[in-house]
């Protein structure tokens, strides 16, 4: 008599609790499946379509000039623009901050944000159809052999990488803490993928596979709980997912490290949304 069905039995259905968790969490209100739009500030007072108004920037603050009838509200208070507003962010920082359109004035919300250094407006629009048709992520089967136990190896301080983002016009930086170390089923070499630390000590790896292109979006990433003391950790690429990037064009998501590719098809976790 064997130990191992339960085993995977409570496996498989903590992932499927996690794949639940997920797909609400992209059909939260306003959320990435909403965005509908991205436009960099311009320099002097100009309308940004789709938004109302007229926005502009001078590098340090965002400003945004209305009148009460173009119907603008601030997300925050419901107060009326009518006048002129201003917000400013450091880079890499998001804020939603007016909102106009349907019958409740709140249909679409503009979302201020800072990337590399400029700052732009996009659009939350709860009536987007990437947004009001979403069912649920497709995935693969779930693959306990793609579950792996894998070695962090921290490096003495975080190293910053430069990386390209879904946006070409906005560069990024990934803080590489550190490698995992691991060997994929049927292959005798090391594969070693940079990580990026989360909240609590979790690691983060960004990375390409065999697959993307084909059956997944171009790139993904997978997250671990914090290393044990001695540096193992599960790497269970059934918990690989798309970054919002793969759902709309308007994403402005890290790419990975140049080093982090994998010659393999890792044949787990989410697939392309819309293939």
């Amino acid at each position: 008599m064997t130990t191992d069905a339960p085993a995977a039995d409570a496996q498989l259905a903590r992932w499927q609790r996690f794949r639940k968790n997920r797909n609400e969490a992209l059909a939260a209100d306003y959320g990435w499946l909403t965005l509908t739009s991205f436009q960099w500030l311009p320099a002097s007072p100009a309308a940004v379509e789709p938004a109302p108004g007229l926005w502009s920037t001078d590098g340090s603050t965002a400003v945004l000039t209305a009148a009460a009838a173009d119907g603008l509200t601030l997300v925050e208070t419901g107060e009326a623009v009518d006048g002129t507003v201003s917000a400013v962010l450091a880079d890499e920082e998001s804020l939603l901050w007016v909102q106009f359109g349907g019958a409740d004035g709140r249909r679409v919300r503009v979302e201020l944000a800072m990337r590399a250094g400029r700052y732009a407006i996009r659009t939350r629009d709860s009536a987007s159809p990437v947004f009001t048709g979403f069912d649920g992520v497709p995935t693969f089967d779930y693959r306990p052999d793609l579950v792996i136990e894998a070695r962090f190896e921290p490096y003495p301080e975080p190293v910053d990488v430069p990386i390209g983002t879904a946006n070409p016009l906005v560069d990024g930086v990934h803080p590489s803490v550190g490698e995992l170390v691991f060997r994929l089923p049927g292959q005798a070499h090391e594969c070693r993928l940079q990580a990026e630390e989360e909240k609590l000590g979790a690691l983060t790896v960004t990375f390409h596979d065999e697959t993307n292109g084909d059956t997944t979006d171009e790139w993904r990433k997978v997250s671990t709980a914090r290393p044990r003391p001695d540096g193992s950790v599960i790497l269970d690429f059934n918990r690989a997912i798309n970054y919002p990037s793969a759902f709309t064009p308007y994403g402005t998501c890290p790419m990975p490290v140049k080093n982090n590719s994998l010659d393999y098809r890792i044949e787990a976790g989410e697939k392309a949304p819309f293939a």
